[in-house]
C-alpha cells in the first residue's frame, strides 16, 4: 500500500508569517504555484493561497508591500503525515475540496507537500473521483453581497 511519502514533494518553498504579501505573491509567480506553506522555522503555522491574497488583501485594499502574510493566511491548516495512505489523503482532499496538503511529522514540522497533481502524474487510483468531488462548485458566500 502506497503512503504519501511516495508522492509528496520534499522541502517545499515556504514563507514566514511576517513576510509581505507581495513576497508571497512573487514566490507563487516564480514557482507557478497557488499556495505556500507558512512556517516559523520548520513548524507549519498556516498556509497562504493566491485566493487569500486576492480576497483578503487586494479586495480589502491592503497594501501588499506592508501587509504581512499572517494577516491573510489560513491558520487552520489541513495536513497529513508521511505514513498516511494515498487513499486516505485522497479522501480527505475530496471531502474538503482542496488540491494540496502540507505533510508534517509528529512535531508538526513541515517535511513536504502533496498535490492531487503529484498523485495523478503517478497514475494513483482514485484521483479521478477526488478531482470530480474537489471540482464540484460550492455555494457562493452571498453574505457579503447581502450586507452591501
Amino acid at each position: 500500500m502506497s503512503t504519501i511519502a511516495d508522492f509528496m514533494t520534499r522541502h517545499p518553498v515556504t514563507v514566514g508569517p511576517q513576510d509581505s504579501v507581495q513576497r508571497a505573491a512573487e514566490l507563487m509567480d516564480t514557482l507557478n504555484v497557488g499556495s505556500l506553506p507558512v512556517c516559523l522555522g520548520q513548524r507549519l503555522v498556516g498556509i497562504v493561497t493566491d485566493r487569500d491574497i486576492t480576497v483578503r488583501a487586494t479586495a480589502a485594499g491592503l497594501d501588499p508591500l506592508v501587509t504581512e502574510v499572517q494577516a491573510v493566511m489560513s491558520h487552520r491548516v489541513r495536513c497529513c503525515s508521511e505514513q498516511e495512505t494515498a487513499e486516505a489523503v485522497l479522501h480527505q482532499m475530496a471531502s474538503v475540496q482542496i488540491r494540496r496538503l502540507p505533510v508534517v511529522d509528529q512535531a508538526h514540522q513541515l517535511v513536504g507537500i502533496v498535490s492531487l497533481g503529484d498523485m495523478a502524474s503517478r497514475r494513483r487510483e482514485g484521483v479521478h473521483e477526488a478531482l470530480r468531488r474537489i471540482s464540484t462548485p460550492s455555494e457562493p458566500d452571498r453574505a457579503a453581497l447581502a450586507a452591501a
